[in-house]
């Protein structure tokens, strides 16, 4: 029966996921010991086995053994080619791209270590710091906005970095493919789209964490599938070699970005699946089950979460300066930065009358209480003074603290605010106070807006707010930085909140204040008093607030998550949909608008992307007639049940992939961008690369050789040509061109426009 055959052409792959018996899976030691020089027959035949599977596939190029001449040649043509086309033009243009504004700035912050805030983790950046300080960078350079030129400042190292790791991928990607379908043309091809991928070389040419995070995602694949071939020699030195690099290349992708979650995940279903094939051995003791449990514990578990952490361990370490990052964290947190107005500073320990404050919310990057001479638009609200949240310190930040009857002057020691006392909040820089009514609020509609009103601090009865101590009783004290504080609107009955919501252009990108009706205490209506300046009392040493490593790794974390889900696109933004992505519907414009601009586009090679797109089709077509046949009892040939066991396997895992790092996507709420696609990219090519060998492979079910090796050897010349060629056609796109735009003639791209969404 097709099954049968099926389950032993699997065992002859030595797919031990399958087994039942295993003696033939013994390690190299045990097969010596049993049997001698016959074990070491046993091997041969193992290898010739893997051999003649390995050379069934008809090159275009001499196969010989899996060492033989003729293929490391063409495995150092990979190599040559990849690093090639990554490293070529690798300073033009000589100005700031895209993103380089933000990740080369977070490179110079970790050389100045200086604190910032990013919605990703820090391995990538801390990479792209520690690149630029070994090639000559000194930190200086402000990357402001896109288009700043570089002028003296040395660059070309951050680049250089991503390029390298970059042009690791088709490599990687070359092997993975090699491993799982044992066939050099499936590994060709699959390198020979990701080489000539435009928007797989452009970025990787920038400072970037994309190629970063790729390399080690497709780091800790290639890992996992070299750790299942020693699967025949568990516990041996090669075992766990590549099961440790697994675990540390999965450590790398998340602490560059939580996608990195996927490939985690990815792994992680592999590996169960690993361990209940195992389980089903009854050749295997428990206690060898648990032996390999507790290795892959150890290996893809505890190691990673220990680099993990590290990780976070050296930012801390690094970065223990005060710097623009400081307001996303509280004020526990800053307290332990260098040049903080908290950091081993004094202060007096309960809130006066009369002191000028600064009032921190205590939502995650909720912000500081703002003002400024700005007035809300016509149709927000009234026409009155902004109120916001503002993340970083600021003057504007500053508020002075008055009693409710204008009569707060006092020559001996102020009085002390208390729970339950009624006060009025007058901005220090514009002398108007804080200020609710019934009017709706600019974002968070079922509130109230709050203002600025009155001059200099005199206002009316809507400026009176009332002290609550969070668990407090009427009398008690407000303690600086330690009391969770409510401001409630005596004329409203709301209390004073920070939604998180982003206001538009007209409010600065700032956060939105609003006065809740609803009362339910939460960190969006609790606030600390943070800086406390009253000469008139005596000041106590803040050193006690300083927070444990725990607490500070728990922070940053609620942070980056709550950050990277409230991501908005910015103006003019080319921000995408999830389905936009595998049809190459629209790319990114790294540089450049109008023709006397260096213009570089982000967009895949559409003849590489549109057959992956086929492919996709293609490979489930044909597990399906494969599955069927199999299904149905056909009698099946040794090849075709070779290659319906590769497609299935190999395939599979390769599906998986991308359909880990492609699907959630449409589940997430925050800003999407094309890269965001790319890692996808690299499992789709691979899965391409498996289909396209295995359906030309199946050639002979239509014509006999010698016709269907010619047909096989012509066809995949004339995919690789076209591949080429195709790379001809759109490299400017990578590389940069001026001059002409692409609807004009004479441009780079003229005629070259073939969707009307691609804007370069």
């Amino acid at each position: 029966m097709a099954k049968e055959e099926c389950l032993s052409q699997r065992i002859k792959l030595r797919d031990t996921y399958t087994l039942r018996n295993r003696k033939i899976y013994q390690s190299s030691e045990q097969i010596e010991q049993s049997t001698g020089s016959k074990g070491k027959k046993s091997q041969t035949t193992l290898s010739k086995d893997k051999n003649q599977f390995s050379n069934g596939s008809t090159a275009p190029f001499p196969t010989r053994g899996s060492g033989g001449f003729p293929r490391k040649v063409v495995l150092m043509l990979v190599v040559g080619l990849s690093f090639a086309t990554r490293l070529y033009k690798i300073t033009e243009p000589s100005h700031v791209c895209w993103d380089e504004t933000h990740f080369g700035k977070m490179g110079s912050y970790y050389i100045n270590r200086t604190l910032f805030f990013d919605v990703h983790p820090p391995l990538g950046k801390m990479l792209i710091g520690l690149a630029g300080y070994m090639t000559g960078y000194d930190g200086t350079f402000p990357f402001l906005k896109p288009g700043d030129k570089y002028e003296h400042h040395v660059y070309w190292g951050m680049r250089g970095f991503c390029a390298v790791l970059g042009s690791f991928l088709p490599v990687f990607a070359y092997h993975i493919v090699l491993e799982l379908s044992q066939s050099h043309n499936a590994a060709l091809i699959t390198a020979t789209l990701l080489i000539f991928d435009t928007g797989c070389i452009t970025i990787s040419q920038y400072i970037l964490l994309d190629p970063i995070l790729m390399f080690f995602i497709m780091a800790a694949v290639l890992s996992m599938v070299k750790f299942s071939q020693q699967r025949c020699r568990p516990f041996t030195a090669p075992w766990w070699l590549w099961l440790l690099l697994c675990g540390v290349s999965l450590a790398g992708a998340l602490g560059v970005k939580f996608v990195g979650l996927f490939v985690i995940l990815l792994v992680g279903l592999n590996t169960i699946w690993d361990l209940w094939r195992l389980l089903g051995d009854v050749n295997l003791s428990l206690m060898d089950v648990a032996k390999h449990f507790l290795a892959r514990v150890v290996g893809l578990i505890l190691l990673p979460l220990i680099l993990y952490v590290t990780i976070f361990a050296v930012h801390f370490a690094v970065l223990n300066k005060s710097g623009p990052g400081d307001g996303f964290f509280s004020s526990a947190f800053q307290s332990r930065l260098i040049g903080n107005n908290l950091h081993n500073a004094s202060m007096p320990e309960y809130l006066a009358y009369g002191s000028v404050v600064t009032v921190k919310n205590l939502r995650i990057a909720g912000g500081y209480l703002h003002s400024h001479w700005h007035l809300y638009p016509e149709g927000v609200g009234v026409k009155q003074q902004q109120v916001t949240a503002y993340l970083h310190k600021d003057y504007n930040n500053l508020w002075l603290v008055h009693k409710q009857d204008y009569n707060d002057s006092q020559s001996g020691t102020p009085d002390l605010v208390r729970h339950g006392d009624v006060i009025r909040l007058e901005h220090k820089e514009t002398t108007r106070n804080l200020h609710s009514h019934h009017h709706q609020a600019p974002l968070t509609k079922k509130h109230f807006q709050v203002t600025g009103y009155g001059i200099n601090g005199t206002g009316d009865a809507n400026d009176l707010w009332q002290v609550e101590v969070c668990g407090g009783r009427k009398g008690d004290l407000v303690k600086v930085l330690r009391s969770k504080v409510r401001f409630l609107h005596k004329a409203t009955g709301c209390v004073l909140f920070s939604s998180g919501k982003t206001l538009p252009k007209w409010g600065w990108e700032q956060v939105e204040v609003t006065c809740s009706p609803y009362l339910k205490e939460t960190p969006s209506s609790q606030w600390n008093i943070e800086d406390h300046i009253n000469p008139k009392l005596p000041n106590i040493s803040l050193s006690v607030l300083k927070p444990s490593f725990l607490e500070v790794l728990l922070e940053s974390h609620i942070v980056m998550i709550k950050g990277n889900s409230g991501l908005k696109p910015k103006d003019n933004e080319m921000n995408s949909k999830p389905w936009h992505w595998p049809v190459n519907y629209q790319g990114l414009r790294f540089s450049g608008v109008n023709d006397t601009e260096y213009r570089v586009y982000l967009l895949g090679n559409p003849v590489v992307w549109w057959i992956n797109l086929a492919s996709l089709g293609l490979y489930l077509t044909m597990v399906a007639v494969a599955s069927t046949a199999i299904q149905r009892g056909l009698p099946l040939g040794q090849k075709r049940i070779e290659l319906s066991c590769v497609l299935t396997r190999g395939g599979g895992l390769l599906l998986l992939g991308w359909l880990l790092h492609y699907v959630p996507f449409f589940t997430m709420s925050r800003v999407l961008y094309y890269h965001h696609y790319f890692p996808a990219m690299l499992f789709s090519s691979m899965l391409t690369g498996v289909t396209v060998d295995i359906f030309l492979r199946s050639a002979d079910l239509l014509l006999r050789p010698p016709y269907s090796d010619w047909l096989q050897r012509g066809a995949l010349m004339v995919l690789l040509f076209s591949l080429l060629y195709s790379f001809y056609l759109f490299h400017p796109l990578s590389y940069g061109m001026t001059g002409p735009l692409a609807h004009e003639a004479g441009g780079a791209m003229s005629g070259l426009k073939w969707m009307d969404s691609w804007e370069f």
